[in-house]
Protein backbone atom coordinates (compact mmCIF):
# COMPACT_ATOMS: atom_id res chain seq x y z
CA UNK A 1 0.00 0.00 0.00
CA UNK A 2 3.09 2.41 1.14
CA UNK A 3 4.59 1.94 -2.15
CA UNK A 4 1.12 2.58 -4.42
CA UNK A 5 1.18 5.88 -2.53
CA UNK A 6 4.82 6.49 -2.81
CA UNK A 7 4.89 6.21 -6.41
CA UNK A 8 2.75 9.08 -6.76
CA UNK A 9 4.43 11.24 -4.99
CA UNK A 10 6.82 12.73 -7.71
CA UNK A 11 3.67 13.19 -10.29
CA UNK A 12 1.85 15.08 -7.73
CA UNK A 13 5.18 17.22 -6.96
CA UNK A 14 5.18 17.84 -10.84
CA UNK A 15 0.86 18.58 -11.11
CA UNK A 16 2.08 21.54 -8.19
CA UNK A 17 4.48 22.72 -10.33
CA UNK A 18 2.17 23.07 -13.26
CA UNK A 19 -0.46 24.51 -11.01
CA UNK A 20 1.79 27.31 -10.26
CA UNK A 21 2.66 27.42 -14.06
CA UNK A 22 -1.24 28.52 -14.43
CA UNK A 23 -1.18 31.14 -11.89
CA UNK A 24 1.97 32.83 -13.30
CA UNK A 25 0.47 32.75 -16.63
CA UNK A 26 -2.87 34.41 -14.85
CA UNK A 27 -0.67 36.66 -13.34
CA UNK A 28 1.11 37.69 -16.46
CA UNK A 29 -1.95 38.59 -18.34
CA UNK A 30 -2.51 40.55 -15.39
CA UNK A 31 0.30 42.63 -16.25
CA UNK A 32 2.02 41.77 -13.09
CA UNK A 33 5.75 41.15 -13.00
CA UNK A 34 6.04 40.22 -9.13
CA UNK A 35 3.51 37.91 -8.96
CA UNK A 36 4.74 36.16 -12.25
CA UNK A 37 7.97 35.42 -11.23
CA UNK A 38 6.75 34.36 -7.50
CA UNK A 39 4.86 31.40 -8.77
CA UNK A 40 7.27 30.76 -11.37
CA UNK A 41 9.53 30.62 -8.21
CA UNK A 42 7.46 28.24 -7.10
CA UNK A 43 7.26 25.95 -9.60
CA UNK A 44 10.65 25.44 -9.94
CA UNK A 45 11.09 24.50 -6.28
CA UNK A 46 8.59 21.90 -7.43
CA UNK A 47 9.84 20.93 -10.62
CA UNK A 48 13.42 20.39 -8.35
CA UNK A 49 11.47 18.76 -5.68
CA UNK A 50 9.60 16.05 -8.11
CA UNK A 51 12.77 15.15 -9.14
CA UNK A 52 14.78 14.91 -6.03
CA UNK A 53 11.51 12.62 -4.48
CA UNK A 54 11.82 10.32 -7.82
CA UNK A 55 15.56 9.80 -7.44
CA UNK A 56 14.49 8.72 -3.40
CA UNK A 57 11.97 6.73 -3.98
CA UNK A 58 13.04 5.36 -7.30
CA UNK A 59 9.54 6.33 -8.44
CA UNK A 60 10.66 6.91 -12.25
CA UNK A 61 8.30 6.40 -14.87
CA UNK A 62 7.70 7.37 -19.06
CA UNK A 63 4.53 9.16 -17.52
CA UNK A 64 6.51 11.21 -15.03
CA UNK A 65 8.91 12.04 -17.58
CA UNK A 66 6.43 13.24 -20.26
CA UNK A 67 4.32 15.00 -17.42
CA UNK A 68 6.68 17.08 -16.35
CA UNK A 69 7.87 18.31 -19.69
CA UNK A 70 4.29 19.33 -20.52
CA UNK A 71 4.57 21.30 -16.89
CA UNK A 72 7.63 23.19 -17.35
CA UNK A 73 6.65 24.48 -21.06
CA UNK A 74 3.42 25.47 -19.35
CA UNK A 75 5.61 27.22 -15.94
CA UNK A 76 9.08 27.77 -17.62
CA UNK A 77 7.96 28.32 -21.44
CA UNK A 78 4.15 30.18 -21.68
CA UNK A 79 4.55 32.69 -18.37
CA UNK A 80 7.49 34.05 -19.36
CA UNK A 81 6.30 34.89 -23.21
CA UNK A 82 3.09 36.11 -22.11
CA UNK A 83 4.57 38.04 -19.59
CA UNK A 84 7.03 39.67 -22.34
CA UNK A 85 3.73 39.97 -24.22
CA UNK A 86 2.08 41.70 -21.92
CA UNK A 87 5.31 44.37 -21.44
CA UNK A 88 5.43 44.90 -25.02
CA UNK A 89 1.82 45.87 -25.10
CA UNK A 90 2.40 48.68 -22.96
CA UNK A 91 5.26 51.01 -24.93
CA UNK A 92 4.76 53.41 -27.69
CA UNK A 93 5.50 52.19 -31.21
CA UNK A 94 6.48 54.58 -34.48
CA UNK A 95 3.14 53.12 -36.06
CA UNK A 96 0.11 51.77 -35.43
CA UNK A 97 0.75 48.24 -37.07
CA UNK A 98 3.92 47.88 -35.40
CA UNK A 99 1.60 48.58 -32.27
CA UNK A 100 -0.67 45.73 -33.29
CA UNK A 101 2.23 42.97 -34.29
CA UNK A 102 5.06 43.50 -32.25
CA UNK A 103 4.23 42.34 -28.80
CA UNK A 104 3.47 39.26 -30.53
CA UNK A 105 7.05 38.14 -31.08
CA UNK A 106 7.34 37.00 -27.56
CA UNK A 107 5.15 33.84 -28.00
CA UNK A 108 8.57 32.92 -29.95
CA UNK A 109 9.92 32.24 -26.42
CA UNK A 110 6.94 29.61 -25.87
CA UNK A 111 7.69 27.97 -29.17
CA UNK A 112 11.25 27.12 -28.66
CA UNK A 113 10.91 26.44 -25.06
CA UNK A 114 9.09 23.92 -26.63
CA UNK A 115 11.56 22.55 -28.55
CA UNK A 116 13.98 22.60 -26.21
CA UNK A 117 11.77 20.64 -23.91
CA UNK A 118 11.20 17.87 -26.71
CA UNK A 119 15.25 17.86 -27.65
CA UNK A 120 16.38 17.39 -23.78
CA UNK A 121 13.82 14.44 -23.71
CA UNK A 122 15.59 12.35 -26.49
CA UNK A 123 19.12 13.95 -25.89
CA UNK A 124 21.37 11.73 -23.71
CA UNK A 125 24.08 13.77 -22.95
CA UNK A 126 21.71 15.72 -21.17
CA UNK A 127 22.00 13.86 -17.29
CA UNK A 128 24.65 15.90 -15.71
CA UNK A 129 24.92 19.03 -17.44
CA UNK A 130 23.00 21.00 -19.95
CA UNK A 131 22.80 21.66 -23.79
CA UNK A 132 21.53 24.71 -24.73
CA UNK A 133 19.82 27.66 -22.05
CA UNK A 134 17.48 25.54 -19.92
CA UNK A 135 13.98 26.39 -19.72
CA UNK A 136 13.74 27.41 -16.02
CA UNK A 137 16.42 29.67 -16.28
CA UNK A 138 14.72 31.47 -19.35
CA UNK A 139 11.99 31.71 -17.25
CA UNK A 140 13.47 33.36 -14.26
CA UNK A 141 15.68 35.69 -16.53
CA UNK A 142 12.32 37.06 -18.16
CA UNK A 143 10.74 37.35 -15.02
CA UNK A 144 13.73 38.91 -13.52
CA UNK A 145 13.90 41.74 -16.05
CA UNK A 146 10.65 43.01 -16.08
CA UNK A 147 10.67 43.70 -12.25
CA UNK A 148 12.82 46.74 -13.64
CA UNK A 149 10.98 50.03 -14.82
CA UNK A 150 11.27 50.62 -18.38
CA UNK A 151 8.88 53.54 -19.25
CA UNK A 152 10.05 56.38 -21.30
CA UNK A 153 12.71 54.43 -22.65
CA UNK A 154 11.61 54.63 -26.66
CA UNK A 155 13.99 51.92 -27.66
CA UNK A 156 13.30 49.21 -24.89
CA UNK A 157 10.64 47.41 -26.63
CA UNK A 158 13.09 46.52 -30.36
CA UNK A 159 15.93 45.45 -27.29
CA UNK A 160 13.34 43.43 -25.43
CA UNK A 161 11.99 42.06 -29.35
CA UNK A 162 16.30 41.37 -29.97
CA UNK A 163 16.97 39.19 -26.23
CA UNK A 164 13.44 37.38 -27.35
CA UNK A 165 15.08 35.65 -30.05
CA UNK A 166 18.44 35.50 -28.94
CA UNK A 167 17.00 33.60 -25.98
CA UNK A 168 14.91 31.40 -28.47
CA UNK A 169 17.75 30.35 -30.25
CA UNK A 170 20.22 30.01 -26.91
CA UNK A 171 16.97 27.74 -25.74
CA UNK A 172 18.17 25.18 -28.72
CA UNK A 173 21.60 25.84 -28.85
CA UNK A 174 24.54 23.31 -28.45
CA UNK A 175 25.99 25.38 -26.29
CA UNK A 176 27.31 23.66 -23.17
CA UNK A 177 25.84 24.70 -19.12
CA UNK A 178 26.24 23.24 -15.99
CA UNK A 179 23.31 21.83 -14.06
CA UNK A 180 22.43 22.93 -10.88
CA UNK A 181 21.91 19.48 -9.45
CA UNK A 182 25.00 18.92 -6.55
CA UNK A 183 25.75 14.84 -5.58
CA UNK A 184 27.81 16.04 -3.02
CA UNK A 185 29.27 19.16 -1.20
CA UNK A 186 32.63 18.03 -2.61
CA UNK A 187 34.82 21.19 -4.21
CA UNK A 188 36.28 19.54 -6.74
CA UNK A 189 33.49 18.28 -8.56
CA UNK A 190 31.24 21.30 -7.53
CA UNK A 191 33.18 24.41 -7.63
CA UNK A 192 31.67 25.89 -11.13
CA UNK A 193 28.07 25.91 -8.85
CA UNK A 194 30.02 27.04 -5.89
CA UNK A 195 31.69 29.96 -7.67
CA UNK A 196 28.54 30.55 -9.35
CA UNK A 197 26.48 30.95 -6.29
CA UNK A 198 29.18 33.18 -5.05
CA UNK A 199 28.62 35.63 -7.56
CA UNK A 200 24.96 35.55 -7.88
CA UNK A 201 25.28 36.60 -3.91
CA UNK A 202 27.82 39.60 -4.84
CA UNK A 203 25.19 40.38 -7.28
CA UNK A 204 22.08 40.45 -4.98
CA UNK A 205 23.87 42.66 -2.95
CA UNK A 206 25.08 44.78 -5.14
CA UNK A 207 21.58 45.71 -7.02
CA UNK A 208 20.10 45.79 -3.24
CA UNK A 209 22.04 48.82 -2.78
CA UNK A 210 21.79 50.53 -6.40
CA UNK A 211 18.24 50.06 -6.18
CA UNK A 212 17.17 52.40 -3.95
CA UNK A 213 16.57 49.68 -1.25
CA UNK A 214 13.98 47.78 -3.09
CA UNK A 215 14.07 44.14 -2.92
CA UNK A 216 17.55 42.82 -4.50
CA UNK A 217 16.06 39.28 -5.89
CA UNK A 218 13.90 41.37 -7.76
CA UNK A 219 16.17 43.74 -9.55
CA UNK A 220 19.49 41.22 -10.10
CA UNK A 221 17.99 38.31 -10.73
CA UNK A 222 18.20 38.82 -14.68
CA UNK A 223 21.64 39.77 -13.90
CA UNK A 224 21.99 36.37 -12.03
CA UNK A 225 20.77 34.66 -15.15
CA UNK A 226 23.58 35.90 -17.10
CA UNK A 227 26.13 35.59 -14.64
CA UNK A 228 24.92 31.94 -15.53
CA UNK A 229 25.11 31.67 -19.06
CA UNK A 230 28.80 33.76 -18.69
CA UNK A 231 30.32 31.33 -16.33
CA UNK A 232 28.76 28.23 -18.44
CA UNK A 233 30.22 29.56 -21.67
CA UNK A 234 33.78 30.23 -19.68
CA UNK A 235 33.66 26.37 -18.38
CA UNK A 236 32.22 25.17 -21.46
CA UNK A 237 29.63 23.81 -19.43
CA UNK A 238 31.74 21.30 -17.36
CA UNK A 239 31.28 20.93 -13.56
Amino acid sequence: MANRITKHIPNTLTCCNLLSGCMAVIAAFGSDPWGTLLWVVAGAAFDFLDGFSARLLKAYSPLGKELDSLADLITFGLSPAVLCWRMLQGYSYACGCMAAVFPYIAFILAAFAAIRLAKFNIDDRQTTSFRGLAVPANALFWCGLFQLDFSGIVWAPYVIGVLAVAFAFLMISDIPMFSFKFKSLDWQQNKVRFIFLGGAAVIIVLAGIFCDGSVPARKGLWLVMLWYMFLSLLTKGQF
